[in-house]
């Protein structure tokens, strides 16, 4: 796994994007991020590179994060499965 946690960054319309779909109160979205990348990702068939990007499973959501700039693109929400 190459995704370096502490390089790891948001814009300020990835911040808000990233907060209203996961439904976050957190004010740090990037140390939030961070901590959750540093949990899962120690499971490596948790972070998967597609093209330019890595997919981290974080169980009840996907981060998407840029692979060259490591700036945190979005999140979404899993979808239970029924």
């Amino acid at each position: 796994m190459n995704i370096e946690v502490s390089r790891l960054h948001t814009t300020l319309r990835g911040e808000e994007r990233i907060k209203r779909n996961l439904s976050l109160e957190t004010n740090d979205v990037v140390a939030w991020c961070k901590e959750a990348v540093t949990t899962f990702s120690t499971d490596q068939s948790r972070v998967e590179r597609r093209g330019k990007n890595w997919y981290v499973d974080c169980d009840d959501f996907l981060l998407t994060i840029n692979a060259h700039s490591h700036t945190i693109i979005t999140a979404h929400p899993r979808r239970p499965v029924v």
